[in-house]
């Protein structure tokens, strides 16, 4: 993003990106315990959003580490044991539903593990070192992987354990469950679930923001 601060703390409107994250989660049924995991000179920051979001839920902040594998193993060392799911969110993905992570709870009941996605619209190439291209997956079983990622916190806490004590890296958590053998389910997300990574992500943000003033005041 070009900026001197770390994206979640970027403003979209009156607020922060991570603040209108996190109100995508207020109204969420059953909702248990609320963590953030984030570096060390934002961590009173965190403690400060999630006390005015999150005043009568038990809530922590935990000190990141150098990969995102080590910031939700942090994280996991923090959830309650009474917890019997626990969904990972990116903190730049503020416009998630609270429909579609229902839905992905649902589906991580049965099977485990799920998490949201969509179909890929473009063609996707496989290439080698020398950017040949050496193969064209078929576009209909390609998703782009979203999240929340839902899973039962006990098949999580496993996964995570096997790959920091075996140094196994992944960009996601369903990765890290799939090598268990544990079946992840795929549920179809939004669009409008997207990751704010570059420039042009964050106007796009900016404009749905404004449309949901005039819906209703900060709600996802």
């Amino acid at each position: 993003m070009q900026a001197n601060i770390p994206k979640p703390y970027l403003k979209l409107g009156k607020s922060s990106v991570l603040e209108h994250t996190l109100s995508c989660f207020i109204k969420l049924p059953g909702l248990h315990q609320v963590i953030v995991a984030t570096s060390a000179p934002y961590l009173d920051h965190a403690k400060n959003i999630l006390h005015r979001l999150f005043p009568n839920l038990n809530y922590s902040v935990v000190q990141g580490g150098e990969e995102r594998l080590h910031s939700i193993y942090n994280a996991l060392q923090k959830v309650d044991s009474a917890a019997e799911f626990v969904a990972v969110h990116d903190a730049v993905r503020p416009f998630v539903s609270q429909e579609s992570i229902l839905e992905c709870l649902n589906q991580a009941a049965v099977s485990g593990g799920a998490i949201l996605g969509i179909q890929v619209k473009d063609t996707i190439k496989k290439i080698d070192a020398q950017r040949n291209i050496i193969e064209t997956p078929k576009r209909s079983e390609l998703w782009q992987a979203q999240t929340p990622q839902i899973f039962k916190r006990l098949i999580l806490i496993k996964a995570y354990e096997r790959a920091m004590s075996s140094n196994l890296l992944a960009t996601d958590d369903a990765s890290l469950v799939e090598a268990t053998g544990t079946t992840v389910t795929m549920v179809r997300g939004d669009h409008r679930n997207f990751k704010l990574t570059y420039p042009l992500d964050f106007k796009m943000a900016e404009v749905l923001i404004q449309e949901q003033k005039k819906i209703t005041p900060h709600e996802c």
